[in-house]
């Protein structure tokens, strides 16, 4: 399946691999790649010597392209743009920012550079900073979320762009990413559907949940605070919505406090009572693990067929 996101980022397939804080280090970012997508490992707020270490690692399993993702409001936001240009890092995405700044250094050193973005506007800021791809995240997705779902806002920021569009959220199999096609998207990010996989070094705890989980076991906290995360339903999301709800001073400040390290405690502890299992909608069509590469594989198998089997629904 080619396209202009398969030939931008020179990957076989138009799947790239969701930056999960915590989640996307080196084993899934190397998997994802070496299965013909694009993998990503996510910078978060780790040190620079991490992620240095965590990107060589992964040039260890695969000569294919890897892509780092930046959290621009993060402390360490000049140093991963930095160490980008320094390990030679073949795609940036980004969020929680503008990486205008960073731009022309990153074009210069010949990196493509791919911002997430919840709206039309977004987008088309990031397009005149001289992005190379935009990725539209709808509401269905895990982790931090806007508010317009990936139906609605897909296809009107392929109008509003000129440089090829890649959908995220709600997308697990080649239905989703056929959808998404015919949306104007030319590829795909997903993330949910790889906490299911082999190669995600994720707790044991976690990936239960996610395969036991149906098409209502995700709830979004946080709207408060103007940051909404998607997660499962556990006593974490449960008690972060009761103090939302009363809504004091005193009870969002409790909230701060529990939620600080809840993530950490979800993918590396397996905490039930004390972690935040972020996840998508898509949780529900996910029942056994399997590898990076059946995952890449099957979804584009399946992509393809429906494509080009679309007109006999109509004869």
């Amino acid at each position: 399946m080619k396209t202009r996101i398969t030939e931008l980022l020179g990957i076989e397939y138009p799947i790239v691999q969701g930056a999960m804080a915590w989640v996307a280090e080196h084993h899934l970012a190397a998997a994802v790649s070496k299965a013909g997508g694009l993998g990503i490992i996510a910078g978060g707020s780790a040190p620079a010597d991490y992620i240095r270490s965590e990107i060589r690692k992964a040039r260890e399993i695969t000569d294919k392209p890897l892509g780092l993702n930046i959290m621009l409001l993060s402390p360490n936001a000049d140093d991963l743009a930095q160490l980008a240009i320094d390990e030679k890092i073949e795609v940036l995405t980004t969020g929680a920012g503008n990486p205008g700044k960073y731009i022309a250094n990153w074009k210069a050193a010949g990196i493509k550079v791919m911002p997430v973005v919840a709206s039309v506007a977004l987008a088309k800021r990031m397009a005149r900073a001289g992005a190379d791809a935009i990725i539209a995240e709808g509401m269905e997705g895990g982790g931090h979320i806007g508010e317009l779902t990936t139906m609605s806002l897909v296809p009107q920021v392929v109008d509003a762009v000129d440089i090829p569009v890649i959908a995220a959220g709600g997308i697990a199999d080649g239905r989703g990413m056929a959808a998404a096609f015919m949306l104007g998207a030319e590829g795909v990010q997903c993330g949910t559907v790889f906490l299911a996989t082999n190669e995600c070094y994720i707790s044991d705890k976690y990936k239960e949940l996610v395969l036991k989980a149906t098409d209502i076991s995700t709830v979004v906290t946080g709207r408060p605070s103007g940051h909404p995360v998607r997660s499962l339903k556990t006593p974490m999301a449960r008690k972060c919505l009761e103090l939302e709800k009363i809504g004091t001073e005193q009870s969002l400040e409790e909230l701060e406090a529990a939620t600080a390290g809840s993530l950490r405690k979800a993918v590396q502890d397996g905490n039930y009572e004390e972690g935040t299992f972020m996840s998508g909608q898509i949780a529900g069509m996910l029942a056994e693990l399997r590898s990076c590469e059946t995952v890449v594989q099957s979804m584009t198998i399946q992509a393809e067929e429906l494509l080009k089997n679309a007109y006999k629904r109509f004869e």
